[in-house]
């Protein structure tokens, strides 16, 4: 008897924690900028959402639904490559800091010719303090589904499941799938002979799919439904990563979209990327109907954003092209490196809820403060009332009063993002934002430069950066240098080195 009342008293005590504990979506789309969908982010003078030509050319019905349950951020920042961002949201921490600075090569360390030998290519570790694990131990089935990208192949890490998530399908060391095709194994062997694989590159763990007319984000999709359900089933509160490896490269045409751009006039590459788009929005979609159908949409919290500027190839790499009216893209020091999309909603908006309550999120709205991926961390520990330990150093802060559409002057608006590596579109660089300001320090002048070791932009006149006023502006440059030297001395960064040396070579103040 005295056992009975016992487990009675277990079972209780965790039906009231799963109780006070919401559900957490993370949905991360792989090279997704904040142009590449329907949804404006962008806003005029007045703050309303302005549309462009390219939120015409995409279709993202999805992200319009979800963008009308919660808001919308458009000025939300992550690091210009994938590791670095992923890590950033796995820790809390800015890439400075963790110093996974540049996109892990799975079987290389890829620091580029000049880039810093203690730069952490070894990504994450079982040791490391991660959102996952912090989850896990507090009562959350933890669930991986989709890319990993957190440490090279022969690294812990490589497997997800070493970092706190109780399920990884797919995740492993690869940042891009060799195919998004069923019938080509998803990169894996096929029984053609002479079929091209490159080589390490098959997404692992999806073998019941193989041979079968599937596309990848559709694989994906369905083990995310199937997880998530299992975890409903034994009353569980669950944590789902789903990380996309769309929109990534290769461009491979999702066929059942595809005749919505056949017409478009635009090159066949750009054609099959805006078929990755619509694809990971039906992904999106299908997950918010599966959550409704389950009936655990209003104790669930999503937040959908990129982990890097967008790579749709569109126009060069440093012109207003593929993200304009933003300038750049992926891996460049630009606003359309940096800027993704970024959606915080309530899967089913419900104001008795008393998760909603705790966390309020205003439907519809939009959030121009400056925020980024790290603030992901203590947010979701927050909203799932749990402490980060005292000696993990966090960077970022909790989005909770952003959420609301209200301005938060206890926030500085700024952002830091180092890259001292090459090769990419630009190479051994870092970015420093301050309110309405923004520099940029190149360790090695180039043509990409100017010739110049200073960009300096004002964002709020010149959001689209097309005027530098480095030279004009001399006052405003020393103190944005002066503001990203002490950030990088305060996070310990590592930084490029002198051609056949290992000297470190740090930012000068002009």
């Amino acid at each position: 008897m005295k056992f009975f009342f016992s487990a009675l008293l277990c079972a209780l005590c965790g039906s009231l924690l799963a109780a006070s504990q919401p559900n957490i979506v993370i949905m991360l789309v792989d090279d997704m900028g904040v142009m590449d969908t329907s949804v404006p982010f962008l806003t005029d003078a007045d703050g309303k959402p302005k549309r462009y030509p390219l939120n015409d050319y995409y279709r993202t019905p999805n992200m319009e639904r979800l963008a009308a349950r919660g808001i919308r951020f458009n000025n939300f920042c992550a690091m210009s490559v994938c590791s670095p961002t992923r890590i950033s949201i796995m820790t809390g921490q800015n890439a400075a800091r963790h110093r996974t600075t540049n996109w892990i090569n799975p079987d290389n360390d890829n620091a580029g010719p000049q880039g810093p030998a203690e730069w952490n290519w070894k990504g994450l570790k079982k040791s490391d303090v991660t959102l996952p694990a912090l989850l896990q131990a507090n009562g959350y089935r933890t669930i991986h589904v989709g890319k990993g990208h957190f440490a090279p192949r022969e690294f812990e890490a490589a497997n997800p499941q070493i970092i706190g998530f109780d399920i990884n399908v797919a995740g492993a060391s690869i940042g891009a799938p060799g195919s998004y095709y069923g019938t080509k194994n998803f990169g894996g062997l096929t029984n053609n002979p002479k079929a091209k694989k490159k080589p390490g590159s098959a997404v692992l763990g999806l073998e019941k799919y193989h041979g079968q007319d599937i596309f990848l984000t559709e694989a994906l999709t369905l083990e995310a439904k199937a997880h998530v359900g299992d975890a409903v089933k034994v009353k569980k509160p669950f944590f789902l990563y789903f990380a996309q490896y769309a929109v990534h490269g290769p461009f491979n045409s999702d066929p059942r979209f595809a005749d919505h751009y056949k017409d478009s006039g635009k090159p066949a590459p750009a054609q099959a990327f805006a078929t990755l788009v619509e694809g990971m929005d039906k992904s999106l979609g299908d997950l918010l109907d599966h959550l409704d159908a389950l009936g655990v949409a209003d104790n669930t919290l999503i937040l959908f954003l990129g982990d890097n500027g967008s790579d749709a190839p569109l126009g060069h790499e440093h012109a207003v092209a593929c993200a304009a009216p933003l300038r750049g893209k992926k891996g460049s020091h630009y606003e359309g490196g940096m800027r993704v999309p970024f959606i915080a909603a309530w899967a089913k908006p419900n104001s008795g809820n008393t998760h909603q309550k705790r966390l309020p999120i205003t439907a519809g709205a939009i959030q121009s403060q400056q925020a980024a991926v790290y603030d992901m961390f203590p947010t979701l520990l927050g909203i799932a009332g749990i402490d980060s330990p005292t000696q993990h150093i966090v960077d970022g802060k909790k989005l909770d009063t952003l959420l609301t559409a209200k301005p938060d002057s206890s926030r500085r608006e700024t952002f830091l993002m180092h890259y001292p590596h090459s090769p990419h579109r630009t190479n051994y660089f870092t970015t420093f934002r301050d309110g309405e300001w923004k520099v940029i320090y190149h360790y090695f002048p180039t043509e990409v430069s100017g010739g110049s070791h200073y960009q300096l932009f004002n964002l709020k006149a010149d959001p689209f950066e097309q005027t530098d006023l480095a030279t004009t502006k001399p006052d405003v440059l020393k103190k944005l240098m002066q503001g990203l030297i002490t950030g990088l001395e305060a996070q310990h960064a590592v930084y490029p080195v002198e051609k056949g040396t290992q000297t470190p070579m740090k930012p000068k103040m002009p």
